[in-house]
């Protein structure tokens, strides 16, 4: 797990092969940039850190620098992108590496060097021997979406490298708020540790304040407002992400969405699937699963189909009716506020 080798990395127990893959992307970008902080100075950055594009160049390329000694520093620090021959994915590249020339180095790996394989690939072809060696001789980190626990875990630890700590309820509240995107996350948490200043704690109180509202959150908000009939504070909302210079188009179609989402997450509860299994087959993450599982429960089924009609309708006219856009947006709240009377 990524969060494991950051605690490592923080520690400078640093091994001498890394190999970092996955979908999220933005684990990989700050594992290479913990790497970098730690494992160099400024100075050194300067000399001893290099960066290889495997579509472009030869592995033996890149070897050959990794067995160069370092200059002005202890450490040399390698990072080798896109090792596509670690997968069954085809590749555009022409580029032909001697695989013999990277074994040998795994074999015995120069010790003042760190070398960092990284691919956003999903998955590694662990049929390939080259796989294996590279996964039996450095630290793997699979740089995966997170659960809703781990990114719990993922919040304290941000708040901790900031030197703060932060509330549960906070936490909860940031999730509910900024969503699951980790870049997201990143700056809401850093923006409330400058704001709670080091050695105090990050309440839900300060999130409330200053935490960013995702567009999505705000649909989910605009949602809840109308399961509610509190239909003046849906408008409100509405006309809110209009002064934001969000498009009523893009409004309503992330409102389709979440309405799809609520009736795919009621039916497959239906099926007897858990919302881990449905996060899995709808391709989203849990935590909005469990979010729309709440949601779900406060609408009938001929209410959902009758709602999402309601807006492919709507979609439809502004297409091809010419009708003001705001308009109809609009008209559909009025719509389904009656159907919820």
């Amino acid at each position: 797990m990524v969060l494991d080798l950051w605690k490592q990395i923080k520690k400078k127990q640093f091994s001498p092969i890394y190999l970092l893959y996955g979908t999220e992307s933005f684990l990989i970008n700050e594992t290479k940039h913990l790497l970098t902080k730690y494992a160099l100075n400024e100075e050194e950055a300067e000399f001893n850190l290099s960066v290889y594009d495997l579509e472009e160049t030869p592995i033996e390329v890149a070897i050959e620098d990794a067995e160069t000694f370092p200059f002005m520093g202890e450490k040399r620090l390698v990072f080798l992108n896109n090792p596509f021959f670690l997968t069954a994915e085809k590749s555009k590249s022409k580029v032909e590496h001697n695989i013999k020339r990277l074994e040998a180095y795994l074999e015995e790996p120069a010790p003042y060097t760190i070398v960092v394989f990284a691919g956003n690939y999903e998955k590694l072809d662990e049929r390939k021997k080259i796989t294996k060696e590279l996964k039996r001789k450095g630290i793997v980190g699979e740089a995966k979406k997170l659960n809703e626990n781990e990114l719990r875990s993922w919040i304290k630890e941000r708040a901790g490298l900031n030197n703060v700590e932060i509330e549960e309820d906070a936490i909860q509240q940031i999730l509910t708020l900024a969503g699951t995107h980790l870049s997201m996350l990143t700056t809401e948490v850093d923006k409330l540790a400058l704001y709670a200043t080091e050695g105090q704690k990050i309440t839900a109180a300060m999130v409330d304040k200053l935490v960013s509202r995702s567009l999505e959150q705000n649909i989910f908000d605009l949602v809840d407002k109308i399961i509610h009939k509190k239909i003046e504070e849906a408008f409100r909302i509405y006309y809110d992400l209009l002064k934001q210079n969000e498009e009523p188009i893009k409004i309503m179609s992330i409102l389709s969405g979440q309405f799809r989402l609520i009736y795919q997450v009621k039916e497959l509860a239906r099926r007897g699937y858990g919302q881990q299994q449905i996060a899995g087959l709808i391709k989203v993450h849990p935590f909005r699963v469990k979010l729309a599982a709440g949601q779900a429960q406060l609408f009938k089924d001929e209410e959902l189909t009758e709602i999402m009609k309601m807006l492919a309708d709507a979609d439809y006219q502004s297409k091809t009716g010419g009708m003001n856009k705001e308009l109809l947006m609009e008209m559909f709240l009025f719509r389904l506020q009656g159907r919820r009377a």
